[in-house]
């Protein structure tokens, strides 16, 4: 009798543990997120494996909607109002959806984001479609993986990869108008922020007499910051003032050397070789 209740009580406990067992998902979730433009770009979306299998055109059937991804509606969350393959879309969280084809996808952004895969899409949610070129690798990707790719100021791709195939899905933001309203708000306040004002007319081919006005200002305030210096340097140079940019050059290396910041001194001494 006591041998049957220990092997009784011995398959109770087994059981216990079984109901226990963490295993590895099939297909695993991840979380993307990157900054971009004046917010970011979030994705959420789960991960199959090729595990040896023909996929597109066979285990993702062309023509037909996938859920891109596995499990749940994969998520795209805009910070901002952006355009997605040349499509403007306000800023929000959206289900990415596509339809494979050889050569090219339809892209669709739909408003399920907690849709089960397919399972609750409905058409009139959708608030992009557009195509996007499809690429052939020549080497295959076993996790099926979204990457933001090419992250610039105001434009970034994302990309879709998964065996022998990458979809690029452009992104783009309209940056300059909101920057302008920052900088036109900013230097009218008591702190104004005339370092960044320049360099922003500077990198962006804006106004070079207002940005030279404006780091005249920032080195009054700053008279010893050398990589304000450089700035004015490089702005001089841009208008054609190469006489008063060598000049204002060669101070910032003489204030970069007091600050032992030999990048900067390197940084001016290019610069003036090109004048």
């Amino acid at each position: 009798m006591k041998n049957l209740l220990f092997v009784f009580a011995l398959v109770i406990s087994l059981g216990a543990g079984a109901q226990g067992i963490k295993t590895p998902s099939p297909s695993p979730s991840q979380t993307l997120k990157q900054e971009f433009a004046l917010s970011s770009i979030e994705i959420n979306y789960s991960r199959p494996l090729v595990k040896g299998r023909k996929i597109f055109g066979d285990l993702v059937p062309y023509g037909k909607m996938w859920r891109t991804g596995a499990n749940g509606a994969t998520k795209i969350t805009f910070g901002e109002d952006v355009k997605v393959g040349g499509v403007a879309v306000k800023a929000g969280s959206y289900a990415l959806y596509s339809i494979p084809n050889k050569g090219e996808w339809e892209i669709i952004l739909n408003k399920g984001v907690n849709n089960g895969g397919l399972s609750g899409y409905k058409t009139e949610e959708d608030i992009a479609r557009f195509k996007a070129k499809a690429e052939e690798l020549p080497f295959s990707i076993e996790s099926f993986t979204i990457d933001i790719a090419d992250v610039k100021a105001n434009t970034a791709s994302i990309d879709l990869l998964w065996d022998n195939v990458l979809v690029s899905i452009p992104v783009e933001a309209d940056i300059d108008s909101k920057i302008m309203t920052q900088i036109d708000n900013a230097i009218n306040t008591d702190s104004r922020p005339y370092f960044q004002a320049a360099s922003y007319y500077f990198d962006n081919g804006k106004d070079l007499k207002k940005a030279l006005e404006w780091v005249n200002k920032a080195i009054e305030a700053q008279p010893d910051a050398f990589w304000i210096a450089h700035l004015k340097a490089k702005i001089q140079a841009k208008s054609g003032d190469k006489a008063g940019a060598k000049a204002t050059a060669q101070k910032s290396i003489a204030l970069a050397k007091q600050a032992k910041n030999d990048d900067y001194v390197a940084l001016n001494e290019k610069l003036i070789a090109t004048l």
